[in-house]
């Protein structure tokens, strides 16, 4: 990825009254050739803002100068975050599930990143293997906080074979430093049964609370495995495994509470699944910062959805909060199409982890008339059946037996830019279905409408 373009000028904005137009090439921001879009932001945040942009019909630098008030957006979104390159990873993680995914699927999907740029934006973990004493110095200097690590363990040794990388021995000294300065960090171990669980799982939490105190939360999840998978050492976890990586996490909790202040140690809403436990409420939680790793998820939707309101805010990194920041991979815009259908029975489809959860939630709260399915996941296969990795395909066939007149909704968090992960668009499948944003308060609204529209009818 580099060169960064113009994707939208928002009407009525500072950038609307000049020469600009979507498609055109940022050259320079105030003399200035930025790299990324975080210093694209640092630069047009004053009161006058000099852009040198290149149109491809002219191939000429043009020059436009823009007035507006300090700190007032320019109106400007640009087609990526990173202008010059991504810093790729060097990894060769033996757990890593880009390379556990098939053939010929979209080329972005294949790209693995480790740049603690993105990391800041979208909340992307980086093992700092790549990191540097400029990186450092950048992130000090801007203030670029939260970030996200990736530690797997902390016995230098077994972290450098996970990573199949001798740079993974050494590279949690950047994460010390980051944290000496004062840099907020959530960090993330994917347990590996037999690899890094167990006691070398228990020695890694033990250090997180002595090397690492200041870590905000590490959040424990399970190693994705697919049918593709090429590593004899992976596999997924088994009940009783699952049972024992809770019970550490929550013995850590306790631990971190009355050592550091705060519970900072959470096993992933899809390690209680497994092991047969509910996972915990909302209450267990000292924040949602890592709800993307899963961690306190299934509480916040299952509180939206009783309680008709917005989710709290989940997701990770600042994206949100960057003039201009375009939204990456599965982050980017989902496609909502309201097709409602003519009957009033609803089917919602979901993966097989959400599905028994969505069941009981439905019958607590009186919508027992809600039909759920769950999508079973044979494109991936392995223990992959969260509903963010459902593909066009699996959903195909399971919309297959569901009457015509059935209301059928489906999850946007599977969908981006209006593609499921295998390339399907919603065209592709037999019959029209309605998105719903992935939160308790998207999906309860959009079940008392339609049965409001079933009793007007009445």
């Amino acid at each position: 990825m580099s060169g960064a373009r113009i994707s939208s000028i928002s009407a009525g904005s500072p950038a609307s009254s000049v020469d600009l137009a979507v498609g055109d090439e940022l050259v320079s921001v105030n003399g200035v050739a930025p790299t990324d879009i975080i210093e694209y932001q640092q630069l047009i945040d004053g009161s006058l803002v000099t852009l040198v942009v290149r149109r491809d019909a002219e191939d000429l630098s043009r020059k436009v100068t823009i007035s507006k008030d300090e700190g007032q957006p320019l109106g400007l979104s640009i087609d990526s975050a990173v202008f010059d390159r991504i810093r790729t990873c060097d990894n060769h993680c033996t757990f890593c599930f880009i390379y556990q995914l098939p053939k010929g699927m979209r080329r972005s999907l294949y790209v693995k990143d480790d740049d603690f740029r993105l990391s800041f934006l979208y909340g992307n973990y980086t093992t700092l293997t790549r990191f540097t004493e400029f990186d450092l110095e950048r992130i000090l200097d801007e203030g670029l906080s939260p970030l996200y690590v990736s530690i797997h363990s902390t016995n230098p040794h077994l972290r450098a074979d996970m990573l199949r990388n001798p740079r993974g021995a050494t590279s949690l000294r950047w994460l010390r430093e980051l944290l000496r300065a004062g840099v907020e960090v959530h960090g993330q171990v994917v347990v590996c049964p037999g690899v890094n669980d167990g006691a070398e799982l228990e020695r890694t939490l033990y250090d997180v609370m002595s090397l690492y105190p200041e870590l905000a939360s590490v959040a424990l999840v399970p190693v994705g495995i697919s049918d593709f998978t090429n590593e004899e050492s992976m596999r997924a976890h088994e009940p009783g495994e699952a049972r024992h990586v809770v019970a550490l996490a929550e013995r850590f909790q306790r631990l971190t509470r009355e050592l550091l202040g705060r519970a900072k140690v959470f096993a992933s809403d899809e390690f209680y699944i497994v092991a047969g436990i509910d996972p915990p409420g909302t209450e267990s939680f000292e924040s949602l910062d890592e709800a993307e790793n899963g961690v306190g998820l299934v509480a916040a939707f299952a509180e939206s959805f009783r309680e008709g309101t917005a989710m709290t805010k989940l997701g990770s990194g600042f994206f949100q909060s960057v003039d201009g920041a375009p939204a990456m991979g599965y982050r980017a815009p989902r496609t909502l199409e309201d097709r409602d259908a003519a009957g009033d029975d609803v089917t919602v489809f979901t993966g097989e982890y959400a599905a028994p959860i969505l069941r009981r939630l439905f019958d607590e709260q009186g919508f027992g008339d809600v039909e759920v399915k769950a999508v079973k996941n044979r494109y991936f296969g392995g223990n992959i059946k969260v509903a963010g990795l459902m593909t066009g395909l699996d959903l195909r066939s399971a919309l297959s037996d569901v009457d015509q007149s059935t209301l059928c909704l489906v999850p946007d968090v599977c969908l981006s830019e209006g593609r499921f992960l295998d390339g399907l668009t919603l065209d592709d499948l037999p019959r029209s279905v309605m998105t719903v944003p992935t939160t308790g308060h998207d999906l309860r609204s959009t079940l008392e409408r339609v049965r409001a529209r079933g009793l007007s009818r009445a």
